[in-house]
């Protein structure tokens, strides 16, 4: 049978999207049959996994058949061949199946979309109306605070409590029977109660007043009768002075500095007023008298302080006759230069009070430290210089030449104030108007300005506060850290002239940290400079770490034993003895050995610097220094005696005999020596 007749024989198919699957008979006679085919009708009665299920298996049989068609073609079989055409046919049925598929998959997808979208509009509708709903909830908030947050001004008047209005209140003003149930009416009443007791205070205030003058006009009387005794009393203090004199009691003096007192700049006002209130507390003497632990006087030119405070007179006429005066002067002679101008702008902006402050602070062994305190106007800061007198003749150390040098003597007294640089911000602005720098070039002749003088005088820039509370707080801890400070300096001084002439001086209380005999001793001890210090090799591993200051006194000590020589570079920190000095050693014996090469010297770096504990001796620790010095050449012992023993155990030089007892001569895989000393059984051993 041919394919046109296959063709006629096919019945015709129209696809309908929207309509209902029906077939429709009753078609004229002759017509064929017409089928209504809708695929919408025929997906919602198909199952989507089993058109997943179909889709795979035609995909799987479509690639059979395009398989089998390509062994038929390299079989040699012909294109037009009946096998050749049969599978060509299937292939075209297959193809047919996944286009009917695929509308599928599209048909569902988009039908999924819109039934997405449905519930999306019906979402944002529910959404619409809960924003709305909830605008009305919180209009209905903001009127309920509204009226809730609504105050009258009779709230603002402290009206006396309910109790006390109607025990008090009369009876035609608080109405009990109608105000207990009524509260505006009671509120009301209260209101009418205050204003009558109002009434009646302004009748006792005007009263008051009368009563005042009364009294004003007699405190007047009085105080003119008092003023007619003053000659009088003046004749009697007058023939008191040697009485006065002769009991030790200078009311007279006492008078005379208050008198200059009323002159100084508030912040040496405070700083008196707080030295005073110190000594007083302290219960040892009088501000103003002297030979005693705390002492100040007042110096300078007081008729020049006078003319400071007096304020300026006004006088229009005096002003433009000068000024007139001054262009003639102007007109013949030259104008200054500018370098003259900026020298006169730096004198008057560095300019001092004429007054200054003197305060001297002795010690237990009759050494005083004299504190003159002064105050710059234009930059309001205050200022201080040092000097030191002791009983005895320090001029023998040379290495202690530092220690007592007005410039650095007070330097961190607490920590990080070097007292270089001023503490009042403001004076950068006032420095680059006229060409300053630095303040520390200035700090020679105008003194340092340390944070902790501030203080004193009651000067703080970082916060607002009073200055009496801020010096009075500050007081008492710096008169003790400058007692402090002076006692380490004049201890060391003294330590110092004893190891210049190569002796260790030990104190009784510290005999027992150390063995009766000890065979290293100190050569040498020199000061160096900062830059002499730096430029050791041994040295930088302190310098990298940050732990030098310039600020930092340094010091090379020499411990030598035979043909050993041991360098110990020393920092002594200005806060000493509250912060250890700092040791680094090299050692000259068979070659140069420092800690940083050698174990042994870095245990030997840490027993000097780390046992603070054991070292420091009787409070305050003024024996540290010395204790580490003599502890350094304890340790250069048993360093040098247990290393001449050689491995096998014979006897090693004879230069370095046994004398130190040890439990063990080394531990552990760096051969660690024992240099802990244990009192008082008299042997070392190990940390």
């Amino acid at each position: 049978m041919s394919s046109d007749a296959v063709k006629k024989r096919k019945p015709k198919v129209i696809r309908n999207e929207a309509g209902t699957p029906e077939t429709k008979r009753g078609r004229a006679e002759g017509e064929q049959d017409v089928l209504v085919y809708n695929e919408e009708v025929e997906l919602e009665g198909r199952d989507p996994q089993q058109d997943y299920m179909l889709y795979k298996d035609t995909c799987a049989a479509l690639a059979k058949l395009m398989a089998e068609i390509q062994e038929l073609k390299s079989g040699g079989a012909k294109v037009g061949s009946v096998e050749m055409e049969e599978r060509r046919r299937q292939c075209s049925v297959h193809f047919i199946t996944l286009k009917k598929l695929n509308r599928l998959a599209h048909m569902r997808l988009k039908k999924g979309r819109d039934q997405t979208h449905e519930a999306k509009q019906r979402v944002d509708v529910l959404h619409l109306q809960l924003q709305n709903l909830l605008y009305e909830v919180m209009h209905l908030q903001k009127e309920i605070s509204k009226c809730l947050e609504f105050k009258s001004q009779h709230e603002e008047i402290e009206l006396v409590s309910e109790e006390e209005f109607f025990q008090e209140a009369p009876a035609e003003i608080s109405r009990p029977h109608v105000t207990r149930d009524d509260h505006h009416q009671l509120t009301l009443a209260r209101l009418d109660w205050e204003l009558e007791q109002r009434k009646r205070l302004a009748e006792q205030y005007k009263m008051s007043l009368a009563r005042k003058e009364k009294i004003h006009k007699a405190i007047e009387q009085k105080r003119e009768y008092l003023s007619s005794l003053q000659p009088g009393l003046q004749n009697i203090m007058q023939a008191s002075l040697p009485v006065q004199e002769c009991l030790s009691m200078p009311f007279e003096q006492m008078q005379k500095q208050a008198e200059v007192a009323r002159h100084l700049p508030p912040p040496l006002y405070v700083l008196l007023v707080q030295a005073a209130a110190y000594g007083q507390a302290c219960g040892k003497t009088h501000i103003f008298t002297l030979n005693k632990t705390l002492s100040a006087s007042i110096s300078g030119d007081v008729d020049e302080a006078k003319a400071l405070s007096r304020p300026p007179e006004d006088s229009q006429d005096d002003e433009s006759d000068s000024d007139a005066e001054e262009e003639q002067q102007n007109t013949k002679r030259r104008r200054a230069s500018v370098g003259v101008q900026l020298d006169d702008k730096r004198k008057e902006m560095l300019r001092r009070h004429p007054l200054s402050l003197c305060v001297d602070l002795k010690c237990k062994d009759g050494s005083v430290l004299h504190l003159f305190f002064y105050y710059l106007m234009n930059l309001n800061i205050l200022t201080v210089k040092t000097k030191v007198s002791t009983t005895t003749d320090l001029s023998g150390a040379v290495s202690a030449g530092e220690l007592l040098n007005s410039e650095s003597l007070l330097n961190c007294l607490y920590a990080s104030d070097h007292g270089q640089e001023t503490p009042n911000p403001t004076n950068r602005y006032q420095f680059d108007k006229v060409g300053i720098t630095t303040f520390a070039d200035y700090v020679s002749d105008l003194g340092h300005p340390y944070v902790w003088v501030q203080k004193l005088g009651g000067l703080q820039f970082s916060s607002d506060g009073a200055q009496v509370a801020l010096s009075a707080s500050h007081m008492e801890r710096t008169m003790k850290l400058l007692q402090g400070r002076l006692q380490a300096r004049l201890a060391l001084h003294k330590q110092f002239s004893s190891l210049e002439h190569s002796i260790i001086p030990i104190s009784g209380e510290c005999q027992h940290l150390f063995p009766a005999k000890v065979v290293s001793g100190l050569t040498r001890w020199t000061m160096m400079s900062y830059q002499e210090f730096t430029e050791l090799g041994f040295v930088q591993h302190v310098l990298k770490a940050g732990l030098l200051r310039e600020t930092d006194l340094f010091f090379m000590a020499v411990v030598e034993r035979g043909t050993a020589r041991l360098l110990a570079a020393v920092v002594v920190n200005p806060r000493y003895p509250e912060v250890m000095p700092l040791f680094s050693l090299s050692l000259h014996w068979k070659g140069e050995r420092s800690g940083r090469t050698e174990d042994n010297l870095r245990a030997m770096e840490s027993e000097v610097n780390m046992f603070r504990a054991e070292l420091q001796g009787p409070r305050p620790g003024l024996q540290l220094l010395t204790n580490q010095i003599q502890r350094l050449c304890v340790c250069l012992d048993v360093y040098l005696e247990t290393e001449s023993q050689v491995c096998d155990g014979s006897e090693g030089p004879k230069e370095f005999p046994r004398e130190k007892m040890c439990l063990r001569t080394a531990r552990g895989p760096s051969r660690l020596k024992p240099f802990k000393y244990n009192h008082p059984q008299g042997f070392f051993s190990h940390r």
